[in-house]
């Protein structure tokens, strides 16, 4: 997309090449040890493509301070575009699995897949770190103690949304969303917290680009408010075309940071500006963590700012380092491995958070607009916390003490 760096290096597969910053080889006591085989489920093509490549990004900033190693021990990362194919995503994770012997996995980024790939996982006892899924069926009566929602559970993000526009005092609004897992469980959240009339709920297809007969049902609903959960090339047609159309006079926009993240303002622009979206983080959030993370991002990404994508997939690389190296730097311990991770013990972009028994996070949610930094580059900006230490609606049906 025109807006992304061509600083944007595909991940390594070797270990010899992930020393992106010409780390020194590694001790002999580290030399002797099995290397830590991640698999990381890219998706660089498909209807997620331009998340996957934010993904990507954090996952190679994290790698990169790393040294190319994972709790001190030397690592080789076995990547894989899934493509937002739940049936290519099988495929490959069993080859994962079976040929690779990997163990750890990060990835992918669309619910359907994550879905797809879980059992698998699962049934090798591979720890999943999901840095951008949060499937709710993982997180109620089929959560697994192999799995790690290490960014949020779905319905959170929507949640906390729809508390903002009960608070802002909206009274009618129409919900739009794909017709995959992430967009049920975005309409089903929100709806949990606005207590005002839902006129219609509209559902997409997963990748449409081409939204003339939803405007036009907007414009006949006459809604106050819209919330809409379009990730990625979706969100960014969206948007245009409901500024194009020139509903934007009468009906205020409402979102998730998914839909109107630095990769959406990146393509769309001024349209995007007084934009309310809610987040679990912002590249604005004050914590020392952050403010060193989005300060190397930028360094490495000419100026870009990062998006959540980019700061999730890189807190799932500290977690995975944390855990290894928490573990006695044996990943083959995978029980050791799942008991660190549990701890949540690294510094993470979002400040400090737990996990709630079923291993999805228990974290602040924040309210931001789109507006312009100091230098006037387009951007978001954190207002206020919306939700305070978190926790999702389905963790009491889960048996995981």
């Amino acid at each position: 997309m025109s807006h992304r760096s061509p600083k944007s290096p595909a991940l390594p597969r070797t270990l010899l090449s992930l020393l992106l910053c010409g780390a020194a080889l590694g001790t002999a006591a580290s030399a002797l040890a099995a290397p830590v085989k991640v698999g990381l489920a890219l998706d660089i093509s498909g209807p997620f493509a331009a998340l996957g490549a934010e993904a990507r990004d954090g996952f190679a900033l994290g790698i990169k301070q790393l040294g190319g190693k994972l709790g001190g021990q030397d690592v080789e990362f076995v990547q894989a575009d899934m493509a937002g194919s739940p049936d290519q995503a099988k495929q490959l994770v069993d080859r994962m699995i079976q040929r690779d012997k990997i163990d750890i996995f990060s990835g992918p980024i669309g619910s359907n897949v994550a879905l797809a790939v879980g059992p698998t996982l699962f049934n090798a006892k591979v720890p999943y770190l999901s840095a951008n899924a949060g499937p709710s069926q993982f997180a109620g009566a089929q959560c697994n103690a192999f799995f790690f929602g290490t960014a949020y559970q779905n319905d959170q993000f929507h949640e906390a949304a729809g508390k903002f526009a009960q608070d802002r005092g909206f009274k009618k609004t129409v919900l739009i969303a794909p017709n995959y897992p992430a967009g049920k469980d975005a309409l089903g959240g929100f709806k949990r917290q606005f207590k005002g009339q839902v006129a219609d709920e509209l559902y997409t297809k997963l990748g449409q680009i081409d939204y003339a007969a939803e405007l036009a049902q907007l414009r006949a609903a006459k809604p106050d408010s819209i919330y809409f959960f379009l990730p990625g090339a979706m969100g960014i047609n969206f948007i245009k075309q409901f500024v194009g159309a020139g509903l934007s006079k009468d009906i205020t926009l409402v979102t998730s940071g998914f839909s109107a993240d630095e990769d959406v303002i990146g393509a769309v622009g001024e349209p995007m500006l007084g934009l309310f979206n809610t987040s679990h983080w912002a590249h604005d959030l004050d914590n020392p963590a952050n403010k060193a993370f989005v300060a190397a991002f930028r360094k490495e990404y000419n100026g870009r700012y990062p998006s959540v994508y980019v700061a999730q997939a890189y807190d799932a690389i500290l977690a995975m380092d944390a855990a290894v190296k928490q573990s006695g730097g044996n990943a083959q311990n995978r029980e050791a491995v799942v008991a660190a991770l549990k701890k949540s013990n690294y510094a993470s972009t979002r400040g400090n958070f737990k996990y709630a028994n079923n291993h999805y996070p228990i974290e602040n949610f924040y309210l931001r607009v789109i507006g312009k930094d100091a230098q006037g580059k387009v951007t978001n900006k954190l207002i206020n916390t919306v939700l305070t230490n978190y926790g999702d609606s389905y963790a009491d049906k889960c048996p995981l003490k």
